[in-house]
């Protein structure tokens, strides 16, 4: 029975690697054979651990005879792409959680997968423990996705419900974050943005079947957010969210971005709170569906791992072509559709002097640039007697809004706009 077991050679033993470790250890049929680690002597969090499978070189891992799935844990471009590739050269099957890799070198590396009749898995890589790219390849294959909008990152979530629950500032949550573990030391990979494309670059590519590109993806990270827009959306029926979108049209024109946005409170979003993940989706025949769930942690990302470790384990030595359905099929690359060309709603805070007619020039400003108004409310007097004006546009042009934005700057009027952020449609 042993010489029967599928060997697995995991790269990286972190929070997710060890609760791949963990999780694999109740099936009897699979052994991990080989782990590659920075610091082989690291204590491990680990019951009756076995030190001696622990390499500090990966190169170990994707040159080991013996190993039948390579499992990639360590993130980032490099050494990840080339020991990936090293590990398809040498016969072994992958499965990562690589969301950077993917978005950067996805297609080059499906495409070297296939050449070497090797499949390359990731459930794990776009909303951690939310099954995700296995149920769109294969129960709703039948389906034309036109539409995602989705909550692809838990630690910019967890900000924003804190800062809209407290009432407190960015600056203030972001501390709070950083020091319970939520937030990394440097969050700019979150905070701006990063993660959430990377992901939805992925899922748009999969979901649509046309490859989409991460320099064509629009990003805008959460920084500018303020406790005074929280509670102006709040006030409003709104609540803000970093939404990662994505649409395509029957030309295959595609419109992929990530950024702040108005939910409004009757969405499913707008009630996905702290590090919880959803993906909404919207094609044919199914309509409208939400996926929701952990998106990181130990165990909900080592359960798509090993889901994926799973689906390769029970197919080898049964077919010389492993799962077909979860391979790569795209019928080339969407066009992409710049922000500046894209039809939003907006939400606007300006600052203005006190002045008569105040209301009046933001109107004529948006007039002058096509923009109608839905509503315009005038938020008190500061103790500097300068007014807080928020407005809600109807569907504008992007770049008309950009104008109106520059011409509201130069107006002796009006002192700043606080924030823009688009308002879900």
């Amino acid at each position: 029975m042993e010489k029967n077991k599928i060997k697995i050679g995991l790269i990286g033993l972190g929070t997710v690697g060890t609760g791949v470790y963990k999780t694999l250890q109740s099936f009897k049929d699979i052994e991990v054979v080989k782990i590659a680690v920075k610091n082989i002597n690291k204590p491990r969090n680990i019951e009756n651990f076995d030190n001696s499978i622990l390499t500090d070189d990966c190169y170990e891992v994707v040159n080991d005879p013996h190993v039948d799935i390579v499992c990639e844990l360590i993130g980032g471009v490099q050494p990840a792409f080339d020991l990936i590739k090293k590990a398809i050269k040498n016969g072994k099957h992958i499965v990562t959680a690589n969301k950077e890799l993917l978005a950067k070198h996805g297609e080059e590396l499906f495409n070297f997968a296939e050449e070497h009749n090797k499949v390359v898995l990731y459930e794990a890589a776009i909303a951690g423990g939310i099954p995700l790219i296995m149920p769109i390849k294969t129960i709703m294959a039948g389906n034309k996705i036109s539409k995602i909008e989705a909550i692809l990152n838990g630690t910019t979530n967890y900000i924003l419900t804190k800062m809209d629950v407290q009432g407190a500032s960015y600056e203030d949550v972001l501390k709070e974050a950083q020091d319970l573990g939520y937030a990394e030391t440097d969050p700019t990979g979150d905070v701006e943005g990063f993660d959430a494309a990377y992901k939805i670059t992925t899922l748009a590519t999969i979901a649509f079947k046309k490859r989409v590109k991460l320099d064509n993806v629009y990003r805008e990270g959460i920084t500018k957010i303020r406790a005074q827009d929280m509670k102006a959306a709040n006030d409003l029926g709104y609540k803000i969210k970093l939404i990662a979108s994505a649409s395509i049209d029957e030309n295959d024109n595609a419109d992929v971005r990530v950024h702040p946005m108005l939910v409004s409170k009757s969405s499913t979003l707008a009630h996905i709170d702290y590090v919880t993940n959803a993906v909404s989706l919207s094609g044919h025949p199914i309509g409208d569906i939400t996926l929701s769930g952990p998106g990181a942690g130990e165990f909900p990302t080592a359960s798509s791992v090993v889901g994926d470790i799973l689906a390769i384990a029970a197919e080898l030595g049964k077919t010389d072509y492993l799962l077909p359905m979860m391979r790569c099929r795209h019928e080339g690359s969407a066009n992409s559709i710049n922000i500046k060309d894209t039809t939003n709603k907006y939400y606007l805070s300006i600052n203005a002097k006190n002045n008569k007619g105040v209301i009046g020039t933001i109107g004529r400003i948006c007039a002058e640039n096509d923009i109608s108004l839905q509503s315009i409310v005038q938020r008190g007097v500061d103790e500097d007697n300068t007014a807080n004006i928020t407005v809600i546009t109807e569907l504008a042009l992007e770049k008309n809004m950009r104008r109106a934005v520059e011409a509201f700057e130069k107006d002796k009027f009006i002192n700043k706009v606080n924030s823009l952020i688009r308002v879900q449609v």
